[in-house]
């Protein structure tokens, strides 16, 4: 008799890393449309019968121990200095780092990254924290924003009278100085550099001197910008950049930041460039003069030899945002959000523009939790084109990441094994994977953690493939886990993870528990899975024995001492959810014009709710028994 069987389907894959068929959330298999294929290869920069990217032996990622063998005998610099002989292999006790290779009769140096296999974790690391968006972070000293001030007060109090050992925030990046200002920060200009939004201008050498009588007249109007909820992000802007822009005219030096320059080199001096080409036409570098459009061009020296003073100016800012995030981040564990890509039309894009994918945004396909097709609009790096930089673009935002931090985590951490890409003028549910060189760039992950002693969170969310939170685990990346998402209960959930109860993408606490958010989903008309939610609704009340008339706050309290059950490394709260925020950060599928995305401050000032009882109870929830682990 012959059994009847389910046909197995495997993932198909070809020689650029594209793949064929791809299985979604929901177990569906998707082919790939040829248009598709097609599409991405011409952004890959394929020619016409070229079967596969051509070999590129310029740089070589091996890990600590292994005695790679080489085609013939070389010699070994050391990142250090010393030379190392290698004959016909490398040798096992080579050090972790960045080195160069050179084969006997060749010219060529060869980069040869060693890499640890493991992230850094601390044996013993069981702590708990806010999960924070800093912009709604306001203090009555603020200038309409959240600032690294309130970053610095919140943590110390969190640290100090909380027992916070950790802070999350959100990703500091750099916008464009231009106007409109980019309100999210998961579309950042450049991820190597920060926005000076978050300067606190009292902070600001000569600032407290009295020496410029305008600063308390624009202090006194950014305040004023705390009575609006709503973030006015370009007055805020407008007004730091006036005040800034006095100060710079009396700064007299320091040899800080002159240090500061010549230890950012090429890339801070290129980075400050682009913005003040950007203030020049007041646009990204698609809008600029041609002559200006790459970073090589021939006419960037005169418009540098020009606009020295302006250059500096924002190499200057960099330089105190610097200062201040190290100020802010001495009392506990700084962990940053990491966006998984960049405007492409901003700083980064610009000066990377050839190892990255022209007419290609990278997304998701539908989950569970997100029933529409999302396309993110950021470009994503071409695999065989970033090793060909010696992966250079990637090592950079990485371990700016992590500069002045305790950890980092990673949005849409698969994205280090693969990427859905999304060709321009095709729909997003024909878009498909393309998959990376997961084992060069987990390796060049854990040697910056090791240098920086700093760990590493991955955001595991979504559309997970098969065997990725096994690899992650196995290189010690601390998982991500949600009371919104995890059907079990916390005590189950594993020991090698950060968990909470939500995300900025998802539903507070309080917006779940009184309907508000489902009822603003349905009129953006985002299609919402209100049987899942009502699942999530039904789990908490079960789960942390609550009446279903329980109070906003009851609510919240519960469900961390729920979370508080997790065995997990790391607990986290949504600050949100102690201020009992109804809107949740950002409504993923929707545009500032129709939901105030990354855009509302906390309901009420840092003051207030750091005298509040509600944050304490949480604090009180989530501080564990110390022991080692």
């Amino acid at each position: 008799m012959v059994e009847n069987r389910t046909p197995v389907h495997e993932r198909r894959t070809n020689n650029w890393g594209i793949d064929l068929n791809y299985e979604d959330a929901f177990g569906k298999w998707h082919e790939t449309p040829p248009e598709t294929i097609g599409a991405i290869l011409a952004a890959m920069g394929a020619k016409e019968r070229e079967l596969a990217p051509l070999p590129d032996n310029s740089v070589i990622v091996a890990h600590v121990g292994e005695q790679r063998k080489l085609p013939a005998n070389a010699t070994i610099v050391l990142e250090t200095g010393e030379t190392v002989s290698a004959m016909s292999r490398l040798p096992a006790d080579l050090p972790a780092g960045y080195h160069q290779l050179q084969f006997e009769g060749s010219d060529q140096a060869i980069r040869l990254i060693v890499t640890p296999s493991q992230c850094w974790l601390p044996k013993d690391l069981r702590t708990w924290g806010w999960a924070l968006q800093l912009y709604s972070a306001r203090s009555r000293d603020s200038w309409g924003i959240g600032d690294f001030a309130d970053l610095e007060r919140l943590a110390e109090w969190s640290s100090s009278s909380l027992g916070a050992g950790v802070l999350l925030v959100n990703p500091l990046s750099a916008a464009t100085p231009v106007l409109p200002q980019q309100a999210s920060p998961y579309f950042p200009s450049s991820r190597r550099f920060l926005n000076p939004l978050w300067i606190h201008l009292h902070w600001v050498p000569g600032a407290t001197a009295g020496r410029i009588p305008q600063l308390e007249g624009l202090a006194r109007a950014g305040r004023e910008l705390n009575s609006d909820r709503f973030i006015q992000r370009d007055k805020i802007f407008n007004l730091k950049m006036q005040a800034l822009e006095l100060l710079w005219r009396e700064f007299p030096g320091e040899a800080a930041f002159d240090r500061f320059r010549r230890e950012g080199g090429s890339d801070l001096n290129t980075f400050a460039t682009f913005c003040a080409l950007a203030e020049r036409h007041q646009s990204g570098w698609h809008e600029w003069p041609a002559a200006y459009r790459h970073p090589d061009g021939g006419a960037l020296a005169e418009f540098a030899k020009e606009n020295g003073d302006r250059i500096q100016f924002h190499q200057w800012l960099q330089w105190l945002l610097d200062t201040q995030l190290a100020r802010s981040s001495r009392h506990l564990a700084l962990m940053r959000d990491l966006p998984i890509g960049v405007d492409p039309d901003g700083a980064d894009a610009w000066a990377w523009q050839d190892v990255l994918a022209k007419g290609i945004a990278v997304g998701s396909p539908p989950d569970e939790f997100n029933t529409q097709c999302q396309n993110w609009g950021l470009p994503p790096f071409i695999p065989h084109k970033l090793r060909a930089a010696h992966y250079e673009p990637f090592i950079q935002t990485i371990r700016s990441a992590f500069r002045h931090g305790g950890g980092i985590r990673i949005d849409h951490v698969m994205g280090l094994f693969r990427l859905f890409w999304i060709p321009q003028g095709l729909p997003s549910v024909e878009g498909t994977y393309v998959r990376y060189d997961a084992d060069d760039l987990l390796g060049i992950l854990a040697l910056e953690s090791q240098r920086a002693h700093a760990y590493v969170v991955g955001e595991d969310l979504g559309t997970v493939e098969e065997g990725m939170r096994e690899e992650l685990a196995g290189r010690r990346i601390l998982s991500y886990r949600l009371l919104w998402f995890e059907k079990e209960d916390p005590e189950r959930y594993p020991k090698e993870a950060l968990a909470a109860v939500t995300t900025h993408d998802l539903p507070t606490v309080t917006g779940l528990w009184t309907g508000v958010d489902l009822a603003k989903q349905q009129e953006l008309d985002l299609n919402p899975n209100a049987e899942s939610t009502e699942r999530i609704r039904d789990r908490l009340i079960s789960m942390a024995a609550l009446e279903p008339d329980a109070s906003k706050t009851e609510v919240v309290a519960s469900a961390y001492r729920l979370l508080a059950k997790a065995p997990s490394r790391i607990l986290a709260a949504c600050f949100d959810d102690a201020a009992l925020a109804e809107e949740r950060p950002n409504m993923p599928a929707t545009t500032s014009g129709q939901n105030p995305n990354w855009s509302l401050a906390l309901p009420r000032p840092l003051e207030e709710l750091m005298s509040a009882e509600l944050p304490a109870r949480i604090a009180a929830e989530l501080r564990r028994e110390e022991k080692t682990v």
